[in-house]
C-alpha cells in the first residue's frame, strides 16, 4: 500500500511539471539507470543522472517554445530557430 500512495504523489508531482522540468527529471533517472548498469557502480550512476538531466531539459524546454524548431548546423552544434512555415 505504501508504494501505491509513493506512486500516486510522484505521478502528480510530475502532471504539474512543465515540459523541461519533466524533461530533466526523465533524462536524470534514465541517465542514471543507463550509467549504474554500464559501470556497476554508484559513480557511473551520478554521472549519468547529471548528463541525462541536463540533455533532457534541453530538450524539454525546446518544447515549451511554440513555434521553434530544434536545428543541428554542418558542425554538430545545435541551435533554435523559427520553423518553416507550415510545419
Amino acid at each position: 500500500m505504501k508504494k501505491v500512495i509513493a506512486l500516486v504523489l510522484v505521478g502528480l508531482a510530475v502532471a504539474s511539471c512543465t515540459q523541461t522540468e519533466k524533461g530533466a527529471g526523465i533524462g536524470a533517472v534514465s541517465g542514471a539507470i543507463i550509467g549504474g548498469a554500464v559501470t556497476g557502480d554508484v559513480r557511473g550512476a551520478a554521472v549519468g543522472a547529471a548528463i541525462g538531466g541536463v540533455s533532457g531539459a534541453v530538450i524539454g524546454s525546446v518544447s515549451e517554445q511554440p513555434g521553434q524548431c530544434y536545428y543541428r548546423d554542418r558542425y554538430g552544434r545545435r541551435y533554435i530557430d523559427r520553423c518553416p512555415s507550415g510545419y
